[in-house]
């Protein structure tokens, strides 16, 4: 029960999208620094090169990408082409693209609801379903193809932000990952689902540049999340370590659902 053995994620094969940026690129980071060959996707080709670039200067693993408009079905095709053509499996699916919308209750649009539940609900499972054959050929007895879906804190608190679309599109994530992880088990395959708290990322800089002081004094660990954090989460779940977690969600959020002010 070797340690360097147990959390291992070396030469797995793994799926991020988002991974050019934000929490997804920290993912990406994470597993590329050890071992694993990385595919991000994205729609931004100059921000996955990059990013790429970056990765692959870390040595121990390697990073590619394709780039993809998830919010294009027949991207969602395209993506699952290419990893068949480029290697016939697939190790570990990371569903982290997402959206958000933020407006006034009395004003929140029609609109906001198809852009947010498109990709962070439909696009999910559509992109699961496309490269599931790719995870069953991955599959071993001892050691499951895995996907992992980054969920939100907002999906099971209220958050005080008018998020409506947002929070409703996570709640479902979650509970999609745990349908998916009664029926792709029998196939060799887990669902997780990591509920993430605060991070640095495009989707929270504006509310960070405004409120992160009132952010962290809700955290009990006071402090927002860190790259480390979720890696470390995203390597034990697609590791030995992992292989036997089917079904969960995981609150990555320092406490922050667990918080009382009385």
């Amino acid at each position: 029960m070797d340690i360097s053995n147990l959390f291992s994620v070396k030469d797995k094969i793994v799926l991020v999208t988002g991974g050019a940026k934000g929490i997804g690129r920290m993912i990406s980071e994470g597993f590329v620094s050890n071992g694993a060959k990385v595919y991000i996707s994205s729609r931004d080709a100059k921000a996955c090169a990059q990013a790429c670039k970056e990765l692959n200067a870390l040595g121990k693993g390697s990073a590619e990408y394709i780039t993809a408009d998830l919010y294009k079905e027949e991207d969602v095709k395209r993506i699952a082409e290419e990893l068949e053509k480029r290697e016939g499996k697939l190790h570990i699916l990371v569903n982290n693209s997402g959206s958000n919308w933020g407006e006034s209750y009395s004003t929140y649009p029609s609109t906001a609801w198809d852009r947010v539940l498109t990709l962070n609900l439909k696009r999910v499972f559509q992109l699961t379903q496309s490269v599931t054959p790719l995870l069953e050929a991955a599959s071993q007895p001892t050691d499951p193809s895995r996907i992992i879906n980054i969920g939100s804190v907002d999906g099971l608190r209220v958050p005080a932000l008018e998020t409506f679309a947002y929070s409703a599109s996570k709640a479902g994530l979650h509970h999609l990952s745990r349908v998916l992880a009664s029926h792709l088990g029998p196939k060799g395959i887990t669902s997780n689902t990591i509920a993430c708290g605060p991070f640095e990322s495009k989707m929270m800089k504006a509310t960070l540049e405004q409120f992160k002081d009132v952010i962290e004094s809700g955290v009990p660990l006071g402090r927002i999340g860190s790259p480390q954090d979720v890696a470390g989460t995203c390597i034990w779940l697609g590791s030995k370590a992992g292989g036997w977690v089917n079904g969960a969600t995981i609150a990555l959020d320092g406490g922050t659902i667990v918080a009382s002010k009385l």
